[in-house]
């Protein structure tokens, strides 16, 4: 309609309108160039990205996968991730693989289908053999949240925060000590449970086997946890959940058999999550910068997209002490 409307070839007409600024000019003159951009904002004609990233072979859009995005965590990740690619003129959709390899690898090639320029996994499993695989496909991504191989991630240091946790329970006095692990496949898991297990060895307090139990890291994984906790062993006088929703579902369990919080039991979570401080209990945590995690995976992959080789960036936790650890306690930042 354009060309028709002016006398001007399509071909023309799509280089001014896909062309930014001056350099418009190099395919016609000033007043041929003001015309096409006059006549397109009027009647409300934009730029076709499709037929953009035919020439660049560039799509501007970025993929995620978490394994659910109901998560409040990682949907707060994702936001940051949304936010920094809109702030660098890209598009991202989300999709969720549950945790699930076969979903993981459908949802993966259905994004590679649709053209992204790259992805970013919150999703990976320490064996990262799914990521090796879309690696040697010349797939672009970057991990969040999670750490797999020498992938590039962004993460907070969940070692650090496990030790900060296990150093607050050897500090209040605690002995008997069981950790809900969460997911085994996955770092967050490992490595918060490693730093607890480390520090409270460090005080000279061991943690058996039996009292680390991986489960979901959400309420029914942690009330599922916590009940075969109990059902094989003494009631522990700690339980550090590694994920605030895994400590809801631990709350839960303990209340139905009459063990109270923190007076029975001292319960800490991760992630300091909204509910954390409004439970009936204010829940002891760890605060992790989601929202920032997020724009430095999108940022990292940027660089990818770039050719570069980034480093992985590891952020720094903190501990928040509530009532659910300390009586004591009103929030405070350790």
């Amino acid at each position: 309609m354009i060309a028709t409307e002016l006398g001007i070839s399509p071909s023309t007409i799509s280089r001014v309108l896909n062309t930014e600024g001056d350099g418009a000019l190099r395919w016609g003159s000033p007043e041929t160039v003001a015309r096409i951009r006059a006549f397109a904002e009027e009647h409300g004609y934009s730029p076709n990205p499709q037929a953009s990233s035919l020439r660049t072979r560039r799509s501007g859009l970025i993929g995620v996968l978490v394994p659910r995005l109901e998560d409040y965590v990682l949907a707060t990740i994702y936001g940051g991730i949304e936010e920094a690619a809109w702030e660098s003129g890209l598009s991202t959709f989300v999709t969720n693989s549950q945790d699930i390899p076969a979903n993981q690898r459908a949802r993966t090639q259905m994004m590679i289908d649709r053209r992204v320029d790259g992805m970013i996994f919150g999703d990976a499993h320490l064996d990262h053999q799914f990521l090796d695989e879309v690696h040697g496909q010349g797939l672009k991504f970057t991990l969040a949240s999670r750490r797999a191989g020498r992938y590039t991630s962004a993460t907070v240091d969940d070692v650090k925060g496990g030790r900060l946790v296990g150093q607050h329970l050897a500090d209040t006095g605690r002995r008997n000590v069981a950790v809900l692990a969460g997911l085994e496949f996955a770092s967050t898991a490992r490595d918060r449970t490693l730093g607890a297990v480390e520090a409270l060895a460090d005080n000279g307090i061991e943690v058996p086997p039996d009292r680390i139990v991986y489960s979901g890291f959400d309420p029914a994984g942690g009330r599922a946890a916590v009940e075969k906790i109990l059902a094989t062993g003494p009631v522990p006088d700690a339980v550090f959940a590694t994920n605030d929703f895994a400590a809801l579902g631990a709350f839960g369990a303990l209340r139905d058999r009459g063990i109270h919080v923190p007076n029975d039991v001292a319960l800490v979570g991760y992630n300091d999550t909204p509910l954390a401080e409004g439970g009936a209990v204010p829940l002891t945590t760890i605060r992790s910068p989601m929202h920032e995690l997020g724009r430095h995976a999108l940022r990292l992959l940027l660089e990818v997209l770039a050719g570069r080789t980034p480093e992985s960036v590891l952020l720094e936790p903190e501990l928040i002490v509530r009532r659910s650890s300390d009586t004591r306690a009103t929030t405070t930042p350790v």
